[in-house]
């Protein structure tokens, strides 16, 4: 691995995913062979096409979206360890099977292994836990990874912004920069709020993704400078 990133949110439905996959494709565009993963998802259901049952196993509509856009052909275990059925938060979901960092680090390690860059997507916000005793910041330290926050440009995203930022800089992790998503169409005063927040935050504003009705991530893509 030449680099890799570990993406956080403001918050969930923050457009962690839509940013991952945006960068995957960044990096590949600079021909970078790219891998990424989901290591906990919530919300997972029996893939409907044929081909996608056969194993039995729950996945995830976003760590199948990772998994189809990266670089070469990744078993989905590798890319989403812990699968849950219930959308919930993971320490609830995961109550009968919780999630140990050690096997996530373990299958990262072999990613590692794969390609010059690795993305990992988190769940929820920076301290949403994962079992008992473990939020995503854990996660983040084991894997020592620069982190990117997404943020969801939306009512009270300053806010969000700000105390996200803050609470990366007390887990003393390195942070690469942040990623404007444009998630609510009717947003007012958008470039105020994207000014406000660069002005805020004493790290790189990396791109502003626009809103889009539905996925086009090359377009994403060339809306990032790292």
């Amino acid at each position: 691995m030449e680099q890799g990133y570990f993406i956080t949110g403001t918050d969930t439905c923050a457009g962690k995913t839509w940013a991952t996959i945006a960068l995957m494709r960044y990096f590949k565009q600079q021909g970078k062979s790219v891998a990424g993963m989901k290591p906990v998802a919530a919300g997972c259901s029996f893939p409907c096409a044929a081909w996608e049952c056969q194993d039995g196993r729950l996945k995830n509509a976003d760590a199948l979206l990772i998994q189809e856009n990266a670089s070469l052909k990744i078993d989905y275990d590798l890319i989403n360890p812990y699968a849950y059925e219930l959308p919930v938060s993971p320490h609830i979901a995961g109550i009968n099977n919780p999630v140990n960092l050690s096997k996530i680090v373990e299958r990262f390690n072999v990613l590692k292994e794969l390609a010059e860059i690795v993305l990992v997507e988190g769940a929820g916000g920076w301290y949403a836990p994962l079992n008992d005793y473990e939020d995503i910041s854990d996660l983040a330290k084991a894997l020592a990874l620069p982190v990117i926050i997404v943020v969801a440009i939306r009512l009270g995203c300053i806010n969000h912004a700000k105390l996200t930022w803050q609470a990366i800089q007390h887990s003393r992790i390195t942070c690469a920069g942040w990623i404007a998503v444009c998630v609510d169409p009717d947003m007012l005063k958008h470039d105020e709020n994207i000014h406000t927040i660069k002005t805020a935050l004493n790290i790189p504003l990396l791109g502003v993704l626009p809103y889009l009705a539905s996925a086009d991530f090359d377009l994403l893509a060339s809306k990032l400078a790292l």
